[in-house]
């Protein structure tokens, strides 16, 4: 990677900052095919041509993480779930060994960040088991806390392990959504919570109609693991999904203190925001920008950093209704940038979905080859920023729900992410024209 992509990557993060703390707002986008966009959306799409600025000079150039491994095709490495923990806690493992390659269907385990990917239905079962002994690692080897904000979970292992946590001092905490957490506990399969509570870990729920549709976990203070995976078996083993974890205090921090709201009973549009302190640095370099849902209107900067890609934005969404992100990406192929997209196949036909939209602008879409459910909720900028995290592209999730949406600058990182998009664009389908409604 050259000096040029570099700049672009702390520009990028920097930019959004600055255009975010100067009171840019979303602009109003017309949801027609084809309409011109608004003043506002031409004046971001004209800046992606103008040099941004750079990070406040305190700040330390970000150093890009180096390359991912040559891919191995001698399968995958599943790592024991450790028994229990040591005596003196050892610090945080890496798993498997870092010196252990994994296939690249996988993912990556760069030591200080890793990128893992759900197998979906057919792929590699292996796969599914080492994301749980991964996480079950992590929560061995805690030392100080470990505090969840997570949707629901049926995964007996990661319960046992918080329990073996507790047992030791650690300060455990989880905040779950009421219907489909604690009101979910008494179901086949599930107990996971009543497991825990009787184990003395405290659980609390949001106690409203929206849901709590988070899915991260800080580690110590200092790890961040987040993504589109729910903890249960069929988001690690059936359905398409993404993992991304950071070693990074100051990313950690950003999540800590949106844990602290919600368990505090902070939810949806009582949680304050805090955006002037979420655009952070991790340990290895890397820009990170965070948003929360709903307090942080984070289509504000979806939209401003789609806005932003000079050559490419590619996307895998489970649910993709939201007009102005889809009038963005379409505008942006109009003016020549490659827009590439897949779609999880049950909804993407309705008149509510971008897909039909797209398809007759011209983009390539497909819908989704997974029997399963295509769960990602991600878009790929530049090849190189990549957004992920809880929150669907809909307005309902937006608005309110309890989401985390995070984007990281390196293309190390942005590698991973594209050889998952093209794994699952090779087993996604062309969408029905007759279908479209295209004029």
């Amino acid at each position: 990677m050259g000096r040029k992509r570099l700049g672009i990557a702390v520009a990028l993060a920097a930019g959004l900052l600055a255009g975010l703390l100067a009171g840019c707002v979303r602009p109003s986008l017309p949801p027609e095919t084809g309409a011109a966009v608004s003043d506002a959306v031409a004046a971001v799409l004209a800046a992606r041509r103008t040099p941004l600025p750079t990070l406040a000079a305190s700040l330390p150039t970000p150093i890009i993480t180096p390359p991912a491994p040559t891919a191995t095709r001698s399968g995958p490495t599943v790592a024991a779930t450790a028994a229990g923990p040591a005596a003196n806690p050892t610090p945080l493992p890496t798993l498997p060994a870092q010196d252990i390659q994994l296939p690249r269907d996988i993912g990556y385990d760069g030591g200080s960040w890793a990128v893992l990917f759900s197998p979906g239905v057919g792929g590699n079962e292996a796969n599914g088991h080492y994301i749980i002994d991964k996480l079950v690692g992590y929560i061995d080897a805690a030392q100080t806390s470990v505090h969840i904000a997570a949707f629901e979970t049926n995964l007996t292992p990661v319960a046992e392990a918080l329990i073996r946590a507790r047992q030791r001092g650690v300060d455990v905490r989880w905040v779950t959504d009421d219907e489909n957490g604690l009101g979910a506990d008494d179901r086949e399969g599930r107990g996971q919570f009543a497991l825990m509570e009787a184990a003395g870990i405290e659980v609390r729920d949001d106690l409203r109609s929206p849901f709590m549709h988070n899915k991260f976990v800080v580690i110590d203070g200092r790890i961040l693991w987040t993504g589109s995976m729910n903890l249960t078996t069929n988001d690690v083993f059936r359905n398409n999904n993404n993992v991304v974890v950071l070693e990074s205090p100051a990313t950690a921090a950003v999540y800590e203190g949106e844990f602290e709201e919600m368990w505090n009973g902070q939810f949806g549009p009582r949680s304050p925001s805090n955006v002037d302190g979420q655009t952070v640095q991790t340990a290895a370099g890397l820009p990170v920008t965070v948003r929360f849902a709903p307090e942080d209107k984070p289509f504000d900067s979806l939209i401003i950093l789609t806005g932003l890609a000079n050559k490419s934005i590619r996307f895998m969404a489970f649910s993709f209704t939201q007009d102005d992100l889809g009038a963005i990406m379409r505008q942006q192929a109009a003016d020549g940038v490659l827009v590439q997209g897949i779609f999880e196949t049950r909804g993407s036909e309705t008149q509510y979905s971008e897909m039909p939209a797209m398809y007759c602008a011209g983009i390539p879409v497909r819908q989704d080859g997974n029997p399963g459910t295509f769960h990602h909720k991600v878009i790929i900028i530049d090849d190189f920023v990549v957004i992920t995290g809880s929150m669907n592209f809909s307005d309902n999730a937006a608005s309110s729900n309890d989401e985390n949406v995070i984007a990281i600058a390196d293309p190390a990182i942005g590698r991973l992410y594209l050889e998952e998009f093209d794994r699952r664009w090779a087993e996604a389908t062309v969408p029905d024209a007759s279908k479209m409604g295209c004029e």
